[in-house]
């Protein structure tokens, strides 16, 4: 109760500080450099109160960091007080281009941690039930998104954008669900275990991984202003390749240098800025092949995520300072540039309900159709499709990304960035209701009782095995036992 309240009362003091330096700001005459820190501060202090209120009524932390970006922008601040808003975050393309370039490193940061909690194994684990899931679950949205946007009105689309091209936009924008809200409702749940929570997870880790490939390919016809054949093709075949690099000879290679580094540097932080390198690298590579650097971040998640030398104090400080600097300021200035006054007007305030209608009904029905392809039950479907519709992250980035590009208007960008809030703030209430309703058979349950038991061993919380042996045909074999029991290779 004490922490709650605690919670409360610092978003409460957050708040009211917002004019307080903007006052100060105005007064002093505030450097570029001290007016950057200031944005850093607010966005940072705004963002984590609102995120800790959420979290005491079981909202995604990360959904305050977007709404206190959009509290701070012309939504609140701009429309109590638009000479403080003007002055803090200013419309001079240099003030701007300095939290910009934090916000847009923020985005490979994040999409660095996202293929790092893509656990691949558990999709395997799960089998054919979530394939079906996540491609109808994508298909269904993304084709109702793509038809809406040919009959909205000319005014949403931005200046010299082909109605085409924001059409596939807005089409991804309403199919991917996100993975970090997802798992955290079925984690909170206590279902991570159970096969339907796994095979929720499972869904949106694919959906997730199909929808960075797509993103990707629609980035890289958005950059040619229309449809070219040639082009396009282009853009598929060298995605093909690079995904085929990256997961045969690039996973050895990822995993050799992360190998190499832990074994051979002797300065802190080694492994960390290796990795980091490894991320920048393949961002470069999927950018030189035309496409955003966005997928290539995201690929070396999943390849750092699966080296057998991760341990999770590596992970941790990486995810602490993603989580605390980057997520925080790339949401917030992603909220700056939502402007929900536009709302008033009733044409875009009744297109804002109808796309959250069309995004709801899209992504529920596809998860749905799906489940019932799979041979599950009418209340796994429920459940599933109550999973599906959390949108979060993923269409904030990609809002984001075609709002930069001029291909999204910024009335388009507001509408969709509402529906986002919308969509994920109602599914863990939804998604907590419709687990509830659901038993646990018998051989479920017997499942859990053996797991319960191997997790209390040694092996299930093994980081590193270590093992001395010589080059005989016994030590050899020792060693191939421990890189299978370490789920690694030998060293």
């Amino acid at each position: 109760m004490f922490n709650q309240r605690w919670s409360v009362a610092c978003a409460a003091i957050a708040l009211p500080l917002m004019p307080a330096f903007a006052f100060a700001a105005e007064k002093t005459g505030m450097s570029s450099e001290g007016i950057f820190v200031l944005e850093l501060i607010l966005l940072l202090v705004v963002g984590r109160g609102i995120g800790e209120v959420l979290e005491i009524f079981g909202q995604p932390a990360v959904m305050g960091q977007l709404i206190g970006g959009i509290l701070l922008g012309p939504s609140l601040l701009g429309w109590m007080w638009p000479a403080a808003e003007r002055l803090i975050f200013a419309d001079d393309p240099t003030q701007k281009s300095m939290i910009n370039a934090v916000a847009q490193l923020g985005v490979l940061m994040l999409l660095l941690l996202t293929g790092m909690e893509t656990d691949l194994r558990l999709v395997r684990r799960v089998g054919r039930a979530c394939f079906s899931i996540s491609a109808a679950g994508v298909a269904v949205p993304f084709a109702l998104g793509f038809i809406a946007a040919q009959f909205m009105p000319d005014t949403l689309l931005a200046a010299g954008s082909e109605r085409i091209v924001a059409g596939l936009f807005l089409g991804t924008a309403l199919s991917i669900s996100s993975v970090k809200i997802v798992a955290m409702v079925v984690r909170d749940m206590n279902f991570m275990r159970r096969d339907l929570g796994q095979i929720i997870v499972s869904s949106a880790i694919i959906e997730d991984t199909i929808g960075w490939v797509v993103i990707a390919i629609t980035i890289g016809i958005a950059k040619k202003g229309h449809v070219e054949l040639g082009s396009l093709a282009f853009t598929i075949v060298g995605v093909a390749i690079f995904m085929a690099f990256s997961f045969t000879l690039g996973r050895r290679i990822v995993f050799d240098a992360i190998r190499w580094t832990n074994d051979t540097f002797r300065s802190e932080y080694a492994v960390v800025t290796v990795i980091l390198a490894i991320m920048g690298a393949m961002a470069l590579i999927t950018d030189l092949i035309g496409v955003h650097t966005v997928l290539g971040a995201f690929v070396a998640g999943i390849l750092v995520g699966e080296s057998p030398i991760l341990s999770r104090h590596i992970e941790g400080q990486l995810r602490g300072i993603i989580t605390a600097l980057f997520m925080p300021v790339f949401f917030g200035v992603a909220g700056l540039s939502a402007d929900l006054t536009v709302l008033i007007d009733p044409q875009l305030a009744l297109l804002t309900l109808a796309l959250v209608v069309i995004a709801s009904i899209g992504k529920f029905g596809g998860a749905f159709i799906g489940a019932e392809v799979a041979g599950m039950s009418r209340a796994e479907g429920i459940a599933v499709g109550c999973g599906m519709n959390a949108r979060g992250s993923t269409e904030v980035i990609v809002a984001s990304i075609g709002l930069s590009m001029g291909v999204l208007s910024h009335n388009l960008f507001t509408m969709i960035v509402t529906m986002a809030v919308i969509t994920t703030l109602a599914m863990p209430p939804t998604l907590r209701w419709a687990l509830r309703r659901l038993p646990m058979g018998e051989q479920e349950k017997k499942r859990l009782e053996r797991e319960e038991i191997d997790q209390r061993g040694f092996v299930a919380n093994l980081e590193r095995l270590l093992v001395v042996v010589d080059e005989g045909v016994v030590g050899r074999f020792a060693a191939y036992l421990a890189g299978v029991i370490g789920a690694g290779q030998p060293t």
